[in-house]
């Protein structure tokens, strides 16, 4: 990296919350910077140089401190719950001559085999850990998965990392994969329904052939009742 975006960074007196809103009212965001065996020091930077600071990718910042130029890394950001904004930043001062581990953002590039096949490629994870001079920290680190094949995975070891930077996170953590697409499932038709038409299994009687036999139960029991009143009828007589 040849060059480092720099922060413009002001001293601040005044600290705690009623200072902090009124710092953020007027366009600039409290910060805390940290370096060890060095006092602590409260400052604070324009809330617009600190988002172009963001956009630029970069991990670590150019920033005079007392006449020198020295280099920073953000060590913890402190967001609005409801804006997602910035309200509070910590700076920790890096040495160039000392690795430091970063989380690097990943980028899928090309288009993979098995996509072409049918298959489902997905991101697994959207970053890898690397340790490195702050002067060798890359932006960011594309993944080729032209040669991702179907129900293929790319691992961390897979990735082809910058000179100069050594892989933190382990060799097996999951990037991206290839998968097939989802079979449709056809619905089942459950087995006491039958379709129209559809004849009874064997052994089965129909509703109508079942109401005729009971209704033919019906007749006998009535002519057996005729009978038997005649009978009776004649023993009177």
């Amino acid at each position: 990296m040849e060059s480092f975006f720099k922060l413009d960074v002001e001293q601040r007196e005044q600290t705690g919350n009623a200072a902090a809103r009124s710092l953020r009212r007027s366009g600039k965001i409290p910060v805390n910077y940290y370096y060890k065996g060095e006092s602590n020091q409260n400052m604070s930077i324009d809330k617009k140089v600190l988002h172009q600071a963001i956009q630029s990718g970069q991990h670590v910042f150019e920033m005079e401190l007392d006449g020198n130029t020295i280099y920073v890394t953000v060590k913890e950001a402190q967001y609005h719950p409801v804006t997602e904004e910035i309200i509070h930043l910590d700076l920790l001062r890096v040495r160039r001559d000392v690795k430091m581990k970063f989380s690097i953002p990943l980028n899928l590039t090309g288009d993979a085999v098995g996509a072409v096949e049918g298959g489902i490629v997905s991101q697994a994870a959207t970053s890898i850990e690397l340790e490195c001079f702050p002067t060798d920290v890359p932006d960011s680190i594309d993944v080729d998965i032209t040669n991702l094949e179907l129900n293929g995975t790319i691992t961390a070891i897979d990735i082809s990392l910058p000179d100069d930077t050594v892989l933190v996170s382990a060799e097996d953590t999951t990037i991206a994969i290839c998968a097939p697409p989802k079979a449709e499932i056809e619905p089942e038709v459950e087995e006491d329904e039958l379709e129209e038409g559809e004849e009874p299994a064997e052994g089965e009687e129909s509703a109508d052939a079942k109401e005729g036999t009971d209704g033919d139960k019906g007749s006998e029991k009535d002519e057996k009742a005729k009978d038997d009143s005649s009978e009776g009828d004649s023993k009177e007589e």
